[in-house]
């Protein structure tokens, strides 16, 4: 539900005999690539450049935005920053060097403010002219910056930097040597790291070209904001007037944290130093604060329940005079998300999820009318309002994400970046198909269907299911490096991704189904999907596969012990097998206690036993079908540890299995290298059990 802004980064892709390019650049960018094929690869997937983080400048008349560009022979990526006209005219990269720009922001029209590796190697400030002249080093903080915003009236900065925790040597200082943790309380790791310091927020004064009297907002508090392990600078605003600024916080540490996600929204004043908790009593999510354009209304994403990171992303509007608060999606059964304020603060703008694809809606204050503004098969990732139009990053399971200009009015867009054009122009994509299926308990639901590149109905065709990873995450338009749809029918299969019980965008009582029914509907659901596939003629019933991570992960776990012998091949990544261990090793155990109802010794708990029941380590001895378990060292939600045991479970039954490692990886594969490992082992694992006799 959250996401961060990360300073490394993401790495390069491998290029092979399939693409023609010119000789290696020192500076990562864009090349000029001729394929010689029309169907995807992995090494032409990871050709493509990565648009994000859009940002209008104060007039309205142009985008700065950033592409992350990748070259697999040095195994990185480098993102350059551009900056366009809004209808997409006069694009110009205004950076150009192998360090990378990140957190790019608009200081006045014609000036921008961004981070960027300094010469001592740490994340600093830096300006510039937004032709790209001018650049200039503005800061020089200890241990660098994560992120940054200036006040409105550019009389201060807000940044965010890691304070580091209590280390041994503290402790001990003649054991300088030493390497060791000491720990007291959970919550000692989180997401891919251990926990070694708190990301505090920082205020300095500003006079346009230094900073100075930099005031830690959180000094001698042991809590973190943004909040780990996505939260980033959209959890931090600054009021119009600059004379305050709220950000988003969960004071709470240890087995507390651990269980709760009870975050709450402060205001720091800067005059008198105060700070006031704006959301006491609200037991839920509360984050991403948005001023109306006069401050003097404050609109944030708030969840309603402890310990449920899942629960509805609600609305709330609250009157910064009296504090009066208000709810209004209340009659809205859909996340809202991405705020944003029309000009005039009648309305609020956001994106939100339904039947499998994500749009923007408007929402009128007055009477909490809402409308859905765009339409498509595509999902709306994040916009920002220009004047009567908004800029929006627009990606589908067939494009990955551009630029697109939308009109407010009627909803029509226009791609105005076209940065992956001449390689979408070279390929040809599999169909993707919208089936609405009948579940066991007479239910409809959404199944995607994507076909292989130059489908012949008359062929039959190996087939996938895709199992959802979340578990409450919507099977839509999404575009992924790893489990990208055209990648899998580019090598010969058709694809099954239903929207099974669980996930968002058909109303909460489709999506909390799932919570203590792990094993149960949800299961059904798949099944259902691939049998009622199966009988079209064009489908090999006699070599389907099933495939997924993290919750998806878990439903191949699971299937490999309850499918009845429909599958001929499993593919399972940073899956949960043995949930009694698996409570005990993550770090976040609000989930499992959502989720799974409880830890696994209260036995007077019927939710928690039943979930326990269905780990998939009890259903082992069925285990009769090839698969490949994949997991990353540093994935720290689901530990290393849960595929070492199946994968040793296989090859104790004499079940043909392979483990795939990644020391360096978390819950996903980052490295360009390791990705197009990750690729090639996918599809030879798949090709040898589906495809060859």
């Amino acid at each position: 539900m959250m996401k961060r802004f990360w300073i490394l980064i993401a790495a390069a892709a491998m290029f092979s005999s399939c693409l023609n390019t010119e000789n290696k650049e020192e500076i990562v960018g864009p090349k000029d690539i001729t394929l010689e094929s029309d169907v995807m690869t992995p090494e032409v997937m990871w050709a493509f450049g990565r648009v994000s983080d859009i940002q209008i400048s104060p007039d309205q008349s142009k985008i700065l935005f950033g592409i992350t560009w990748y070259d697999y022979q040095e195994n990185k990526g480098n993102r350059d920053l551009y900056v366009m006209n809004t209808d997409g005219s006069d694009r110009v990269n205004i950076t150009n060097t192998n360090g990378g720009e990140y957190n790019g922001l608009w200081k006045t029209d014609d000036q921008i403010g961004f981070l960027a590796v300094a010469e001592d190697g740490s994340v600093q400030l830096f300006e510039m002219n937004a032709d790209g002249t001018g650049r200039k080093q503005v800061s020089s903080v200890e241990g660098g910056m994560n992120g940054f915003s200036y006040a409105p009236d550019l009389s201060a900065i807000a940044y965010i930097k890691d304070v580091p925790n209590q280390t041994c040597q503290d402790v001990y200082p003649d054991l300088d040597k030493a390497d060791a943790r000491i720990i007291d309380d959970l919550m000692f790791r989180h997401w891919d790291t251990w926990v070694t310091s708190t990301s505090h927020l920082f205020v300095a004064d500003y006079d346009g070209s230094h900073l100075s009297n930099d005031i830690d907002v959180l000094e001698g508090e042991p809590f973190e904001t943004p909040m780990m392990p996505f939260g980033g600078m959209e959890q931090i605003t600054w009021a119009p007037d600059a004379k305050s600024i709220i950000y988003t916080c969960r004071k709470k540490t240890g087995v507390e944290y651990s269980l709760s996600t009870n975050s709450d929204l402060y205001q720091y004043n800067r005059e008198s130093g105060e700070t006031v908790n704006l959301t006491e009593g609200m037991p839920g999510y509360d984050m991403n604060p948005v001023f109306s354009p006069d401050g003097t209304k404050l609109a944030w994403e708030s969840m309603e329940r402890d310990g449920y990171e899942s629960d509805k992303q609600r609305l709330f509007i609250m009157d910064m005079s009296t504090g009066d608060t208000k709810y209004h999606t209340e009659n809205f059964d859909q996340h809202a998300f991405n705020l944003r304020w029309s000009e005039d603060a009648s309305k609020v703008y956001f994106v939100s999820g339904w039947h499998g694809t994500q749009q923007i809606y408007e929402i009128v204050l007055e009477n909490d009318s809402v409308t859905t503004l765009t339409e498509g098969v595509h999902n709306y990732q994040a916009f920002e309002v220009a004047g009567d139009k908004f800029i929006a990053q627009r990606q589908s399971m067939s494009m990955p994400s551009e630029i697109f200009a939308v009109n407010m009015t009627d909803g029509t867009d226009q791609n105005i970046s076209m940065v992956n054009q001449n390689i979408l122009d070279q390929l040809t994509m599999g169909n993707v198909e919208e089936r609405w299926i009948t579940t066991t308990d007479g239910k409809k639901m959404l199944t995607w269907v994507i076909y292989p590149p130059h489908f012949d109905p008359n062929k039959k065709y190996p087939t996938l299911l895709y199992c959802q990873g979340g578990p409450q995450g919507m099977v839509g338009q999404f575009w992924s490096f790893r489990w990208n749809f055209q990648m899998m029918a580019a090598n010969g299969y058709i694809v099954v991704a239903p929207n099974r019980r669980g996930v968002p965008g058909f109303g909460q009582e489709w999506l909390e189904q799932i919570s203590g029914d792990y094993g149960g509907q949800n299961m059904k659901d798949y099944l259902t999907a691939i049998d009622t596939l199966s009988a079209e003629p064009y489908v090999d019933e006699n070599n389907l596969g099933a495939v997924g991570a993290s919750y998806g992960g878990f439903s191949v776990f699971w299937l490999a012990g309850n499918h009845e012998g429909r599958f001929k091949a499993f593919i399972a990544h940073d899956g949960m097998f043995n949930f009694e261990s698996q409570y005990l090793e993550t770090e976040e155990l609000w989930f499992a206690n959502w989720d799974l109802g409880g830890p696994f010794w209260d036995k007077n708990n019927e939710i928690a036993q039943r979930s326990y029941d269905n780990s998939p380590h009890k259903f082992v001895d069925k285990w009769d079908t090839p698969i490949l378990i994949i997991h990353g060292e540093r994935d720290y939600r689901i530990a290393y540890t849960q595929a070492i045991q199946a994968f040793t479970a296989a090859k104790i039954l004499g079940v043909p299995a392979r483990l795939l490692i990644f020391p360096t990886e978390n819950h996903w594969v980052l490295q360009p290298q390791n990705a197009i490992l990750w690729q090639r082992e996918f599809k030879g694992w798949l090709d040898k059990w589906l495809k060859e006799d």
